[in-house]
């Protein structure tokens, strides 16, 4: 089975804030769960994919780039977006289709905008995911704390189908690219 790991807006002024907004739930875990899985990822040859938000500081400088503190190796591949879906107008989708892959780890920011729509574009479109439940992170909400907002979001995302494809919400210290997804329609 074909596998990529997807980690999506993991940027340098997205996860620290700004003068404006402030920085995402849980920083410091977010970026070690990042690179253990992207250490993971490395161990097991699995290419490794980052989506970058133009939005983010203007689509310019430091805070555009993928945060200081991810290790990020040398091969991967990097598309950057416009819109809240990494899949809508970046080549990402018919880049996962070239190169034939069947199953996604998804991480990143924002939980509940563009790492819910990756989840469910990915399964729309006929990829099995993988969501980091402790890999993925957001500010609070008028309505909810972060902390709400990823438990509701793995919780709502485990399980989460179209057809024959859907996802699993799995911890960063789980065998992340041994994928489950047989066994869990068994259950």
């Amino acid at each position: 089975m074909k596998q990529t790991l997807l980690v999506i807006d993991a940027q340098q002024e997205l996860i620290e804030g700004n003068h404006k907004e402030s920085a995402v739930f849980n920083k410091d875990q977010l970026i070690n769960k990042i690179n253990l899985v992207i250490e993971k990822a490395n161990e097991s040859n699995v290419p490794i994919i980052f989506v970058r938000d133009l939005d983010v500081a203007e689509g310019k400088g430091k805070g555009f780039q993928i945060h200081e503190k991810i290790l990020v190796p040398p091969n991967a591949k990097i598309f950057d977006k416009t819109a809240t879906n990494s899949f809508h107008g970046t080549g990402l989708l018919n880049y996962l289709k070239i190169e034939e892959m069947e199953h996604v780890v998804i991480m990143g920011c924002e939980t509940q905008h563009c790492i819910d729509s990756a989840v469910r574009t990915a399964t729309i479109n006929g990829l099995d995911v993988t969501l980091v439940g402790d890999g993925h992170s957001t500010k609070e909400s008028a309505v909810l704390s972060a902390e709400q907002i990823i438990k509701h979001h793995n919780e709502t995302l485990h399980g989460h189908y179209n057809v024959e494809h859907f996802s699993i919400v799995r911890n960063a210290e789980e065998d992340l690219f041994r994928p489950q997804h047989d066994r869990y329609r068994e259950e």
